[in-house]
């Protein structure tokens, strides 16, 4: 790459910024279910409901936070800010697992924490997320590329949290729970003191101008042209958005069973000894990210190869692909547990396949999507909209929570699904093969139509 095609350095430390932002909250989500159900003795029913509220809820509050920094803060403030109270939600849980042994003490401390976290999050990620396009003039083509070395900054810290977070906490013994959910606010605080420290000398737009920044406070009659000025490509872009949040709410619901389902399956279903050692069902959430930091690059490069032949998919495309291999991701599954009888485990590379295929959707879905939201906002409404389509991910881990409810547990009636009896494992992954299929067979079909009303944005 050339120095003229040279990514700005404000990119990088947006990189390292959300890397240990996302090792606080994966390290998190690495243990919580975990810590639920080993800590304070809650049933799997329970914590998946439990669960997919509060991921829901962590995905719902940027629509507080976009409308914040749009209207008041700006960016930077609303990062500092949500970064505080994120820090705060992590060092309550640490405290609500250190007093785990008296429910009294601990529960008031685990739930504040869950609150703060996801009050926090409305602040932080709509705001850092939006900033990634704002540093590149409107039509750059090398946004999405952007994005997904933005992305690699995700799964760094997706990467590693599992692994140091899971090691610290999930040892069996659940009075450690407390060290992972420390280690994870340690990560969140080295966050911000990355992000204050450089923001201003970095995050600079192509004139120069320092980004995030409160926004100009407008007359009375400025505020009138603003609001009317809105044209119909403005609106049918905006409409697309909408569009493409639908179809993701069926990728995240599946894709987001790896902090509870796939837990629960790794834990009791998966042969994890190597080599006499016995691998931390935590750990296992540390394979979708390493899949990314290997293969995002790959992806980066080839998006930018097809755009320069002129024949790279458009994003609605490329994102039915993404379904489609989450749902070749599960057949794998599927395939790997049918006919096996009950308390029998299986061999760990059916989940690692697996993990595998989920990640190749994601890259085709996830980077794509944050690059197309920044491309299709009007300007004034750029991390409103962004919050919007951070909505979707809040009803998709909802809606996560209440399949992974359906989790076949021995002892118990197996559970029915809009008249789908799910007797065993099997059939569980079967549910998620047939959403995946169909919601990207149905977004292939649209694709064409959407890229029509996004009016030249690919």
């Amino acid at each position: 790459m050339s120095a003229t095609q040279a990514h700005p350095k404000g990119l990088y430390l947006l990189f390292a910024t959300e890397m240990w932002e996302r090792f606080s909250y994966y390290g998190n989500r690495a243990l919580l279910a975990l810590f639920m159900i080993s800590a304070l003795s809650f049933d799997k029913h329970f914590t998946s409901a439990l669960y997919g509220q509060y991921t829901g809820l962590v995905f719902l509050t940027p629509l507080i936070g976009g409308y914040i920094a749009d209207r008041y803060w700006g960016n930077q403030r609303s990062i500092l800010v949500g970064g505080l109270l994120m820090a705060a939600g992590q060092f309550s849980l640490f405290f609500a697992s250190t007093f785990y042994t008296n429910l009294t003490l601990a529960l008031p401390f685990f739930y504040s924490g869950l609150g703060l976290i996801c009050l926090g999050n409305g602040f932080f990620k709509p705001n850092i997320s939006t900033m990634v396009g704002q540093l590149y003039a409107p039509n750059d083509a090398r946004k999405d590329a952007a994005y997904t070395i933005f992305y690699m900054g995700i799964n760094l810290g997706s990467f590693c949290a599992p692994l140091i977070c899971g090691t610290l906490g999930d040892t069996g013994n659940p009075a450690d729970f407390r060290w992972g959910f420390l280690a994870a606010g340690v990560g969140m605080l080295l966050s911000l003191v990355i992000f204050q420290a450089f923001k201003n000398k970095y995050l600079l737009s192509p004139e120069g101008q320092i980004l995030g920044l409160p926004p100009k406070q407008l007359s009375a009659l400025e505020k009138s042209k603003v609001d009317t000025s809105l044209s119909t490509i403005d609106i049918q872009r905006m409409i697309v958005i909408g569009v493409l949040a639908f179809f993701v709410v069926f990728f995240w619901s599946a894709f987001e069973q790896a902090g509870v389902s796939l837990t629960f399956f790794a834990r009791e279903s998966t042969d994890r000894v190597i080599y006499g050692f016995e691998v931390p069902a935590s750990w296992f959430q540390s394979l979708n990210p390493v899949f990314v930091l290997i293969f995002a690059p790959i992806m980066a490069r080839l998006w930018m190869s097809l755009s320069a032949k002129g024949k790279e998919p458009s994003s609605p495309t490329k994102m039915a692909w993404g379904l489609i291999l989450l749902g070749l991701g599960y057949v794998v599954i599927a395939f790997g547990v049918d006919g096996i009888d009950a308390g029998m485990k299986v061999s760990i590379l059916w989940l690692v396949s697996m993990y595998w295929l989920h990640t190749m959707g994601e890259l085709c879905l996830s980077p794509i999507g944050l690059s197309l939201v920044n491309k299709l906002a009007p300007a004034r409404f750029a991390s409103l909209l962004m919050a919007v389509w951070f909505l979707a991910n809040a009803a998709a881990n909802w809606f996560a929570g209440i399949l992974a409810g359906f989790y076949p547990e021995s002892g118990k009636p197996f559970p029915s699904f809009l008249g789908w009896q799910v007797s065993n494992l099997h059939d569980f992954f079967m549910l998620f093969v047939a959403m995946s299929f169909l919601a990207g067979g149905l977004l292939l079909f649209a694709s064409k139509p959407l890229q029509k009303m996004m009016h030249g944005i690919r």
